[in-house]
């Protein structure tokens, strides 16, 4: 029992020293588990969505074999063979008692004739007699005092032998339980010698790894507040120029790459957006928009619907040409898209300064009845055509999970996307940081959390997903960007 619940103990301690130090990991080096398996036989990190299957969790059985049994007996002492019984000793012969023709000295000195021999032989015989006839009740009593003897002893043999057998049980008894008392002590010796001691110098590496992320957050916040004593306001002239949207403002003479008024309907007021006049030949309406982590993302459904971050900010000219970070709103991003053929720039950089970009020539976002379900199609560019294939790095049903085409718009309180809906447990937008097409879950997740430096583990993550701003057919799931936008206008055939 002891045993049992040392071992129960062990394994719920691993599952959490595992959940603390490689939550959810998927190492490419440590979790085969968690990859799939090309043609050629490599391995490739499947964490861009979550697989459909798992790999088994390996057994591993206990080093330590009980020994053999050294103690307890089978059987007991063989039994003394029986003594050798008395000899009957002869009668000696005696002589002829008919007179005295023959001296005996047994007889004494006189020889008596047989008559008289017979006198005296009756005479004794009556004493005797008397003697017999006292004697007879005593030797009775004394048989039956025997008798008794007998059978009190016989029952004392019996109980004696009763408890030899319960003392050699109970001796077999303690023999086994002193074994298993030295096993079990051989365990725990085991465990607390090797086991605990390196869970314990792990768990010590985690500990210092925390704070040293704990000593620099503090002085990033001690950063931060010398920078933010004074309040941060954004004043800034809006353009003369205005139109329905960035491509009407661009026709209009509006050639700057600046925050512009845009009015795509004329029964509902304008609204600020940040044009891309410079981006292949300008018009590109500024949807969304990640460069410095300075704006939150994880946001719920009605944020996302209105729209949130800073449009932009002032610059040396007094007019707001630097974009801020910010998401358009679902609404509007459905309007503008559903006003005419549309297409998408997205445009990433790392944080080596490289740049690539994926286009599409066909986007549209439906209304929020359908949960603003998103289509693309005509793909160019060289960052990876993830919204239509997916990640390359995976096969068959693994890589279609990662296709966003046709997908519904999904947040932490809504859950529209295809690992296992309505199970609360199982939310892309909840694991992976912010809202966006997710299917189960992602290839592309621009609007994930924001991590400094690129490269990131499982470790530094809220739930161990590859929750960063990725794009997996550029730099894979382990790798966040350092900016990533998208743009929309208006497609014609003779751009």
């Amino acid at each position: 029992m002891m045993k049992t619940l040392l071992v129960l103990y062990l394994c719920l301690y691993v599952t959490w020293a595992q959940e603390v130090l490689e939550y959810d990991d998927y190492d490419p080096d440590n979790k085969a588990a968690a990859k799939n398996t090309t043609s050629e036989g490599t391995a490739v990190d499947a964490r861009g969505h979550r697989p459909v299957s798992s790999g088994r969790d390996s057994y591993s059985p206990n080093r330590y074999a009980p020994p053999p049994i050294t103690s307890g007996q089978r059987y007991r002492g063989r039994p003394t063979p029986a003594p050798v019984g008395s000899q009957v000793q002869e009668k000696e012969e005696q002589p002829d008692a008919g007179g005295c023709t023959h001296a005996s000295e047994a007889m004494g000195a006189l020889c008596p004739t047989g008559c008289e021999l017979k006198n005296a032989l009756l005479k004794q015989e009556k004493n005797v007699k008397a003697v017999i006839v006292e004697l007879k009740p005593q030797i009775e009593e004394l048989s039956r005092s025997s008798n008794n003897v007998y059978n009190y002893v016989n029952g004392i043999s019996n109980s004696l032998r009763e408890r030899q057998r319960v003392f050699d049980n109970n001796n077999q008894a303690v023999s086994q339980y002193t074994d298993q008392v030295e096993e079990q002590h051989a365990y725990i010796k085991e465990t607390v010698d090797t086991i605990f001691p390196s869970n314990i110098r792990v768990l010590q590496g985690v500990l210092d790894k925390i704070r040293l992320k704990i000593q620099k957050l503090e002085k990033a916040i001690l950063s931060q507040n010398e920078q933010c004593r004074d309040p941060c306001i954004t004043k800034c002239p809006i353009p003369v120029v205005s139109g329905k949207e960035c491509e009407d403002i661009y026709r209009r003479g509006g050639r700057d790459s600046q925050m512009y008024l845009i009015q795509p309907d004329p029964l509902f007021p304008p609204y600020k957006v940040f044009c891309d006049q410079t981006s292949q030949n300008g018009g590109w309406v500024l949807i969304q928009n990640r460069l410095d982590g300075s704006v939150d993302f994880g946001r719920r459904w009605d944020d996302y619907r209105r729209g949130f971050g800073n449009i932009a900010f002032k610059s040396s000219k007094r007019f707001c040409e630097t974009p801020g970070e910010y998401w358009l709103g679902n609404d509007r991003i459905s309007h503008l898209s559903k006003m005419g053929p549309t297409e998408v720039l997205i445009e990433m950089q790392d944080w080596t300064g490289a740049k690539v970009y994926a286009q599409y020539q066909q986007f549209t976002i439906q209304t929020e009845t359908s949960n603003y379900v998103m289509a693309v199609n005509g793909y160019s560019g060289n960052a990876g055509n993830c919204f239509l294939e997916g990640a390359l790095e995976l096969y068959g049903e693994n890589r279609t999970m990662t296709i966003h085409n046709g997908m519904m718009f999904s947040t932490y309180d809504r859950d529209n996307d295809n690992w296992t809906p309505g199970d609360p447990s199982k939310q892309c937008a909840r694991e992976d940081g912010g809202g966006w097409w997710y299917n189960r879950c992602h290839s592309a997740n621009p609007n994930g959390r924001y991590y400094i430096g690129g490269a990131y583990t499982s470790k530094m993550t809220k739930h161990g997903t590859d929750d960063g701003v990725v794009w997996m057919n550029w730099k894979g799931s382990w790798y966040s960007l350092k900016a990533i936008s998208m743009k929309i206008r208006p497609f014609y055939a003779s751009r």
